[in-house]
């Protein structure tokens, strides 16, 4: 049992860190829509993206933390917390990168072709950022569970893809669509490429067989031959011999 419990133990801890980036993110939306609908009577949203504009490029770091009305930013919220949430599931810092590219190309977009005298704000910049990243990870890195993350969240949201189409009275399409765009470009900066995630074989050294050492032959010189006795000597040896017979 202590052995699971210290196994769920980091899982859990990275829940609750997701939990907690998530939730300040949507609390900070709601309290600055409250306040610009309460205080300023809803006169903050004039500082979203206008096109062809000055002040409207400054309303690009604005434009996705204000919104029209309660409604709006009551439709962004879900989608922002499951597909923020995704994007956050392999690493937190993801979503800081995501957001900040889709956000930049997104006002950058809108800025360029929305209709003028119109003014554009909303999270959904965001939202469609977080769907482009999502959709484009499982192509760009081509390996298994990115694709399956691919296809789960085409099946959840995939027809939010309409929205990037214009046709709608009021609706912000120009965002949706450079929104997307971000999204996709983050997913491919951010692809890792093939293998990076498999651990890596330990390396072994290939040792050739060891050889039998033979140690060359050493001649060993022959003992030399003893010296022959001499006369003398054998006639020393016989009178000995002699000698002792008689005793």
């Amino acid at each position: 049992m202590a052995q699971e419990s210290s196994k769920s133990a980091p899982l859990t801890t990275e829940l609750k860190s997701h939990g907690v980036i998530l939730g300040a993110f949507t609390a900070f939306l709601w309290g600055v829509h409250l306040v610009n609908a309460v205080i300023f009577q809803g006169h903050l949203s004039a500082l979203g993206v206008a096109p062809r504009t000055l002040h409207g490029l400054v309303g690009i770091l604005f434009a996705p933390f204000l919104h029209g009305s309660f409604s709006h930013i009551a439709s962004n919220t879900l989608p922002l917390l499951v597909l923020g949430w995704f994007v956050m599931l392999r690493r937190k810092r993801d979503l800081l990168y995501v957001s900040a590219l889709s956000a930049l190309v997104g006002g950058l977009g809108t800025w360029l072709i929305g209709p003028s005298a119109s003014v554009h704000v909303g999270a959904s910049v965001l939202i469609f950022g977080y769907l482009g990243y999502l959709l484009a990870r499982g192509l760009f890195e081509r390996k298994f569970w990115p694709i399956m993350g691919s296809l789960a969240v085409f099946f959840l949201y995939g027809g939010a893809l309409f929205g990037v189409l214009p046709g709608e009275v009021g609706i912000s399409w120009q965002s949706h669509l450079f929104g997307l765009l971000g999204g996709v470009g983050a997913a491919r900066l951010l692809a890792r490429p093939r293998g990076k995630d498999e651990p890596t074989a330990p390396s072994v050294e290939r040792s050739e067989p060891k050889k039998l050492r033979v140690e060359p032959a050493v001649r060993v010189p022959a003992a030399a031959p003893r010296a022959p006795l001499d006369d003398d000597t054998d006639e020393e040896l016989e009178a000995l011999r002699r000698r002792v017979g008689r005793r």
